[in-house]
């Protein structure tokens, strides 16, 4: 894929990273409630590790903001339809903002390392963990509770299902980002 800088984006990548927060707007109001936690289990980190190889670093990070500012004017695209202010202040609010750090981080390990599967999981390990961090110390400020309260009902029950959506994008991720490159 062609290097993006401010100055000049073909159509084909300003459609590509539009589809991509279309996608997100999508899925990541499809959130399973689960009874021990007030996060939701989501899909939107698997959409951004699908960004990370589609889109690369900045792309990722924009596609993600545009999403971000999208739910925070009120359109229903956070989990279980919500939209507004309300749910980025809310306690899942250091999640939503952390999957920027995760698009960022996933993203340039991808874009660095093409030819490099174990180091896209290094980045998305790392993502996911900085993202963990802000929204688990987001979440125990706004529920007043202890860090590590926070990470047993933030952080430890999505491990595996975020392990597992981890293997999914190492595993398809590098078809569609060669797929999709014909294209931009």
């Amino acid at each position: 894929m062609e290097k993006t800088t401010a100055k000049h984006m073909s159509t084909a990548q300003m459609t590509v990273t539009a589809l991509m927060t279309a996608i997100t707007c999508i899925l990541a109001p499809m959130a399973l409630p689960i009874p021990i936690s007030p996060v939701p289990i989501s899909l939107t980190n698997l959409v951004i590790f699908f960004m990370a190889y589609i889109l690369g670093m900045k792309l990722s990070v924009a596609s993600y903001v545009l999403y971000l500012l999208l739910g925070t004017v009120g359109l229903p695209v956070f989990s279980g339809f919500s939209g507004g202010v309300g749910k980025l202040l809310g306690p899942t609010g250091g999640y939503l903002i952390g999957f920027i750090f995760l698009a960022a981080i996933a993203g340039f390990f991808v874009e660095k390392f093409p030819a490099k599967i174990y180091m896209h999981v290094v980045g998305m390990i790392i993502g996911m963990a900085i993202c963990y961090i802000f929204g688990t110390a987001w979440l125990a400020g706004q529920l007043g509770m202890s860090f590590v309260a926070a990470l047993g009902v933030g952080v430890i029950p999505y491990l595996p299902g975020d392990t597992a959506k981890i293997i999914i994008a190492i595993i398809a991720g590098p078809q569609i980002r060669k797929a999709v490159s014909r294209f931009m």
